[in-house]
């Protein structure tokens, strides 16, 4: 095997080659895909990956010994990134900016792949407004002692909850037991009015299926159920792209699917391997997806209702500031009552 192998593919002023070094570099041990099949993967997929995600910041997942070894995040352009990659800068949570890298054409993801990238976390936001996201992502994350088909019914009915607040909403498996739900949204509000969205939607849920589902954030209360992971939908806080392998020991990938393949597919199924004929034979699920963006004001609606009725804010992830109406951050079981003030701030030492 050489050293290095040249990819080629479509540039938007003609072909772009893409350098690919250590081409048989083994990512995935179980199943024996190298860097080069990775590539290979990139360049055939690269259609559908970038009607889902181009035009979007995107933080890089990268592993430089495969999956059984250590990751990180590259959150700033790398070093050496290539004249014609483009990048936008974000505002992150701590109120600081920094460039994140956008993936427009299939040589760029190639050559994130070559940087080592497994999977990519882009943003729900576009280049030109990071921070109106046009989005709205809804993560089922089923718990210790449920799996995905725990998950299905749940998935079936928030299509139900988002249909009757006027939204359209696409599947995708999330590479491991998950179901990530998404509706395309006209981009006219910031990330906490689509977090507060999210949530209104998961307490919908919630109440519809009380048994199967929880909104709970701490996780000695949630129990067998599926998890709404409303938090997803905060800035700087991504989910795996459609059509990103995840690092998992048979090289899944996060796959759209159809509302109808739901109940008898098996996401195991979808790998890096066999994707690239999925999309061959079957097509994009998610090929439209952009066609009618909805609006979220039924949902806002929903969440000013509970509001009224006495439902407040939820956790936010331990590393955001304080935010207004927050509760407070300790888990229920050490929470000593008069050690916490009416905002959710401590006035006494927790632990």
């Amino acid at each position: 095997m050489p050293t290095a192998v040249i990819l080629e593919g479509p540039g938007p002023e003609g072909p772009r080659e893409v350098r690919v070094s250590s081409p048989d570099r083994v990512l995935w041990s179980q199943v024996g895909i190298t860097k080069l099949d990775l590539a290979h993967y990139a360049v055939a997929v690269a259609d559908a990956f970038l009607t889902a995600n181009g035009d979007r910041p995107v933080a890089l997942e990268r592993y430089s010994e495969g999956v059984d070894g250590e990751s990180f995040f590259s959150k700033n352009p790398p070093k050496g990134a290539p004249e014609w990659l483009r990048s936008v800068p974000v505002t992150f949570p701590s109120a600081r900016s920094h460039p994140l890298v956008v993936l427009d054409e299939p040589a760029g993801i190639v050559w994130a792949v070559q940087m080592n990238t497994i999977v990519f976390h882009p943003w729900p936001s576009r280049s030109g407004n990071t921070d109106n996201p046009d989005q709205l992502r809804i993560d089922l994350d089923p718990q210790p002692g449920t799996d995905f088909q725990d998950a299905v019914p749940a998935a079936l009915e928030m299509r139900n909850v988002l249909r009757e607040a006027g939204l359209t909403s696409y599947i995708k498996t999330s590479g491991n037991r998950g179901i990530h739900l998404y509706a395309p949204i006209e981009p006219l509000w910031e990330f906490l009015d689509v977090r507060h969205a999210v949530i209104a939607a998961a307490r919908e849920l919630e109440r519809r299926m009380p048994a199967a589902v929880t909104t709970s954030w701490w996780k000695e209360e949630r129990g067998r159920r599926v998890f709404v992971d409303f938090n997803q939908a905060n800035r700087d806080r991504t989910i795996a792209a459609a059509y990103s392998p995840r690092a998992l020991p048979h090289a899944p990938v996060s796959t759209p699917i159809t509302w109808d393949e739901l109940e008898t597919c098996d996401p195991k199924q979808f790998t890096v391997l066999t994707v690239p004929e999925r999309l061959a034979t079957v097509g994009d699920p998610w090929a439209t997806f952009h066609a009618a963006p909805g609006r979220i004001d039924v949902l806002l609606a929903w969440w000013q209702r509970d509001l009224d009725n006495g439902l407040g804010e939820l956790s936010f992830p331990p590393d955001y500031p304080k935010m207004p109406g927050e509760p407070p951050r300790v888990q229920p079981s050490k929470k000593v009552a008069e050690n916490w003030d009416e905002a959710g701030n401590p006035t006494a030492p927790v632990g």
